[in-house]
């Protein structure tokens, strides 16, 4: 049974939610084993604030490429067939070539490090023509006013709730949704199924 996707409850845990609705979409309740919640919650909320408090920078690019690593070894082990690789730099980009683009066009996702006034963690669930279908799990009702063309929506629960033009994220300033400078880009890509995706 698929349920709906989650919204984050703290201003910090974009990262781990963003992680979680990624296995929500692509398996099953029943399919998830607890050890899949248990670890992602566990290593995320790593990162410390300038005051030294841990968890209020919220989820490092080291936690996010550990917990891609568990989960393949997990998936190898036949615990859940769940397949994962992290990004960096500029093979985190929107095109048609790309392996974020490539990932989606297979059935996978793409929980992905965009700029929210800060860094934040949204899932990229499919394509709709220079539209993605993103899952922002910083709750929101209100339109942006500033970008009329992000289009918000309720309709689609247990896959996404953005419709983002792909501009946007391929932009390199710290603007809404832009992946921002190359250098610092990251995302993780999840399939579900076994160990057979090419460049893996």
């Amino acid at each position: 049974m698929k349920i709906p996707l989650h919204y984050q409850i703290s201003e910090y845990d974009c990262g781990p939610t963003s992680l979680l609705n990624a296995i929500s979409y692509l398996f099953e309740r029943e399919e998830i084993p607890p050890e899949v919640i248990r670890n992602i919650m566990l290593y995320s909320l790593d990162s410390y604030n300038n005051e030294g408090i841990q968890g209020k920078s919220g989820t490092s690019c080291a936690a996010m490429a550990f917990l891609v690593n568990w989960l393949n070894c997990f998936g190898r082990l036949g615990q859940l067939p769940v397949l994962g690789r992290h990004l960096s730099g500029c093979e985190v980009a929107i095109g048609p070539d790309s392996p974020i683009n490539e990932a989606l066009r297979e059935g996978g996702v793409c929980v992905v490090r965009v700029y929210f006034d800060v860094p934040h963690y949204i899932l990229l669930t499919g394509l709709s023509g220079e539209e993605l279908l993103a899952f922002d799990p910083y709750y929101r009702t209100v339109p942006f006013d500033f970008a009329p063309d992000i289009r918000l929506t309720a309709d689609h629960p247990t896959a996404y709730n953005r419709l983002i033009p792909s501009c946007y994220l391929n932009c390199e300033s710290d603007t809404i949704y832009a992946l921002g400078p190359t250098e610092e880009r990251e995302a993780v890509l999840l399939w579900r199924g076994k160990n057979d995706v090419q460049g893996l």
